[in-house]
């Protein structure tokens, strides 16, 4: 989901340049940066982003200048004048703090203004003018950012297609383990069992049946390989129809990773165990490259 797109446009009076930059993300988080006297934009700009993205970081800013001479600002003397004078009202309360600078104070949003358009003999129809051409840029921009994310999501398909394949693999590797043939397990079986009732040997019925029915269990790893088989189809299927398929590839990633961990768990055989660990590590790879997928 990293991606950098960037539109400039004009008029005869200003030239803008609108830049996007986006990063891995669980969900869609917008930050957006606009030249001072433009934020008026943000509300379409988020939505004209959240109808091209699902996730990532996002980070939208625009910039302007003007043609041909420079951008002009005025103080917002009623404003500046209120908090001199909250500055004086506060300054005695704290003794140990540095009195307020004109500098600081110059800084705070809303104290400069820019030049009112009417001032520059603009009117409000060529001010409409620009702000439907300062949208084109960045619907362009987007579009820009949205084919770059796309083209990396195919390149990635391929890798998480290759990691599914090893997934399955390991898979059925896991159950062609001598530890899961019928005979081996019977006689891993009789020697559990043997040992509880050599442990207690006046272990009541119930008791012994509760013991047995523990050992089955954690004896058989086929629900888990049957659910890893079922998920390596799922994952295919997903990367198959495309579009915006990250959050349900993150699920099954999850779910890679639980039947992983029970099958290490109920091992009792070195080569399972390493079968087991062999697929964590491709899990991993899986769920870190699924972070890239919109």
């Amino acid at each position: 989901m990293t991606g950098y797109a960037r539109a400039e446009g004009r008029d005869a009076q200003i030239s803008w340049v609108w830049e996007a930059k986006s990063v891995n993300g669980r969900g869609l988080e917008i930050r957006c940066r606009l030249a001072f006297g433009h934020d008026a934009l943000e509300v379409y700009a988020r939505e004209a982003a959240a109808r091209r993205l699902k996730r990532g970081n996002v980070q939208l800013s625009l910039s302007v200048s003007r043609v041909g001479e420079q951008s002009q600002v005025q103080v917002n003397t009623p404003l500046l004048a209120q908090l001199l004078s909250m500055c004086k009202e506060w300054e005695g309360r704290f003794p140990g703090v540095a009195p307020a600078r004109l500098d600081g104070l110059l800084a705070i949003k809303g104290v400069l203004e820019p030049v009112v358009d009417a001032e520059r003999g603009e009117t409000e129809e060529s001010r409409r003018a620009r702000e439907t051409a300062m949208k084109a840029t960045l619907d362009s921009m987007l579009d820009q950012l949205a084919a770059m994310r796309n083209d990396e999501g195919g390149r990635i398909g391929a890798v998480l297609t290759s990691q599914l394949d090893e997934i399955a693999a390991l898979s059925v590797r896991a159950g062609e383990c001598a530890a899961l043939r019928p005979d081996a397990i019977r006689d891993r079986f009789r020697a559990q069992l043997a040992a509880v009732l050599e442990a207690a040997p006046t272990l009541a019925e119930e008791r012994v049946a509760q013991e047995v029915a523990l050992l089955v269990v954690k004896a058989d790893v086929r629900e888990e390989l049957d659910r890893l088989k079922a998920h390596v189809e799922a994952a295919r299927q997903l990367i198959g129809q495309g579009g915006a398929i990250g959050r349900k590839l993150d699920f099954l990633a999850q779910e890679f990773n639980r039947e992983a961990n029970t099958l290490c768990s109920k091992s009792s055989d070195v080569e399972l165990t390493r079968v087991g660990l062999d697929l964590k590590a491709v899990i991993d790879q899986f769920k870190e490259q699924v972070q890239n997928i919109e």
